[in-house]
């Protein structure tokens, strides 16, 4: 197969591309190859194979299904992500982590993880989508913010936070099961502020849905690109999220969610956009 993926990017997107057609074990696969590449660019066949359960067969089978001759030939396009980002810093603090788990206890253990997850989510975030995120809730005229279960305080700090920023924002709790409800009233020039981690909240994804259906501008905070969030959004955030660990953490969303907010401030805040702001009420 020659039209393979040679750079990063690429092969995320045929990775999600390719994954409603994969079997059970190579979607699991396909699952840590997103969520973990780190992990994958510097395991060996047994080793991804052990940490997702499956036969080291199934590893040449996932590379195979993505167009490659081989494991290796797949892993060389995740080893070259990792040079881009500068991998043996990395590796070092990493080692230094697992080094200490077994006698720090439970809190050390904490920390470490949520400094790894961190690090990733320096990595997963494109500026670009940043900027653009910040754009839309900038320029709203109202900002409905949604999500539940897990992902509920991630909503409930960015409705609280943009609000003193003094922009119109909305906390959809879906109340006495009126989600649907309040959920249609969201109009063109509003944006939709979802976040959703697996396992997905159905409500939440399918009032994205339907929201990006009516033209409704959608910013979504998710953890991968297989996340069925991800057609919803014009701005889709995919943290990545290590489903192996017994208690997933929020640190990477928040931080994210802080990051929203204090940018969506500087820009609110920045002499171009006073400037136009004033140009508009003398307009008036």
């Amino acid at each position: 197969m020659t039209d393979r993926a040679t750079t990063y990017d690429e092969l995320k997107d045929a990775i999600s591309d390719a994954y409603p057609t994969l079997s059970p074990q190579l979607q699991r696969l396909a699952r840590y190859a997103l969520d973990r590449p780190h992990d994958l660019a510097l395991g060996t066949v047994a080793a991804v194979a052990e940490a997702n359960a499956v036969q080291p067969s199934s590893t040449i089978r996932f590379a195979n299904a993505l167009g490659f001759d081989g494991f290796s030939q797949m892993q060389q396009v995740f080893r070259s992500h990792l040079v881009e980002r500068g991998a043996p810093y990395r590796e070092r603090i990493k080692r230094m982590q697992d080094g200490g788990k077994a006698s720090g206890g439970v809190l050390h253990q904490f920390v470490g993880e949520a400094v790894d997850e961190l690090r990733q989510l320096e990595e997963h975030v494109d500026p670009k989508a940043l900027a653009r995120a910040v754009g839309l809730l900038a320029g709203a005229e109202r900002i409905h913010v949604l999500a539940q279960r897990r992902a509920f305080p991630v909503a409930c700090y960015l409705a609280y936070a943009l609000n003193q920023l003094e922009l119109r924002t909305q906390l959809l709790d879906g109340l006495g099961g009126m989600l649907n409800e309040f959920a249609h009233g969201i109009g063109k020039r509003d944006v939709l502020l979802v976040a959703s981690f697996r396992n997905y909240t159905p409500a939440v994804v399918e009032t994205a849905l339907a929201c990006r259906a009516r033209g409704v501008s959608v910013v979504a905070i998710t953890d991968s690109a297989l996340s069925p969030l991800k057609p919803a959004a014009d701005v889709c955030f995919e943290l990545g999220d290590d489903s192996s660990r017994p208690f997933r953490s929020l640190v990477a969303p928040l931080c994210l969610a802080q990051a929203l907010v204090v940018s969506t401030g500087q820009y609110l805040a920045s002499p171009a956009k006073q400037g136009k702001t004033s140009r508009k009420g003398a307009a008036r």
